[in-house]
C-alpha cells in the first residue's frame, strides 16, 4: 500500500457556539469528537462560546496561527436569529472559501429537511493552511455534514482527491 493510501491521522479542533449549552449539554461537539477520534483524527482542543462574534473570530485565529492544527470544526451561530454571527465573525479569517462544501451540505440537507435547508449558512474554507468548517448546531446536522462530507475528505484514502493528502501543498 502506497503512503498515500495510508490514514493520515489530523489535530483538530471542535468549537461549540451557543447562548444556552453548556459543556455537559453539547451533543453535537460530543458527536464531533467522537466521530473525528473514531476516524483516525486527533482532538487538539475543545471550547464552547457565546454566539459573540469577536470571541469566535479570537478563538479560531488562536487555532488558525498554531501550525499543528490541521483543522477546525465549528458548531452553531449559522442560522438566520439576531444573535447567529457565526458567518460574520469567521468568513474575515479565511484566505480561501470552499463555496462547494456549503453547496453540498445544503443539498444533502434538502432530502432530509426540505427548504428549510435555505436557513443554512453553513460554509468553509481555508485559513493559513488550517481548514474550518461551519456547521449549523443541530446534532443531525453535524452528523450529516461528517457522514456526508467531512469524513471523506479528510480521509487520506479518498480518491481521487481529499483534503488531508492535500494538506503539506497548502502553502506552496
Amino acid at each position: 500500500m502506497s503512503a498515500a493510501a495510508d490514514p493520515i491521522a489530523l489535530n483538530l479542533c471542535v468549537l461549540t457556539v451557543s447562548d444556552s449549552r453548556t459543556l455537559a449539554e453539547d451533543s453535537s461537539g460530543d458527536y464531533l469528537i467522537s466521530a473525528l477520534q473514531a476516524s483516525g483524527h486527533r482532538l487538539a482542543e475543545r471550547a464552547l462560546l457565546p454566539d459573540d462574534r469577536y470571541r469566535l473570530r479570537a478563538a479560531v485565529s488562536q487555532w488558525i496561527a498554531d501550525p499543528a492544527i490541521d483543522g477546525v470544526l465549528v458548531t452553531g451561530g449559522t442560522g438566520f436569529t439576531g444573535r447567529d454571527s457565526t458567518p460574520e465573525a469567521l468568513l474575515p479569517l479565511l484566505d480561501k472559501e470552499m463555496p462547494g462544501f456549503g453547496e453540498l451540505f445544503r443539498a444533502i440537507s434538502f432530502e432530509d429537511i426540505g427548504t428549510s435547508s435555505l436557513q443554512s449558512r453553513a460554509f468553509a474554507g481555508l485559513a493559513n493552511a488550517t481548514f474550518v468548517f461551519c456547521l449549523p448546531g443541530s446534532t443531525s446536522a453535524c452528523r450529516t455534514a461528517w457522514e456526508k462530507i467531512i469524513r471523506t475528505q479528510l480521509d487520506a484514502r479518498t480518491k481521487p482527491c481529499n483534503l488531508a493528502t492535500l494538506k503539506p501543498r497548502l502553502k506552496e
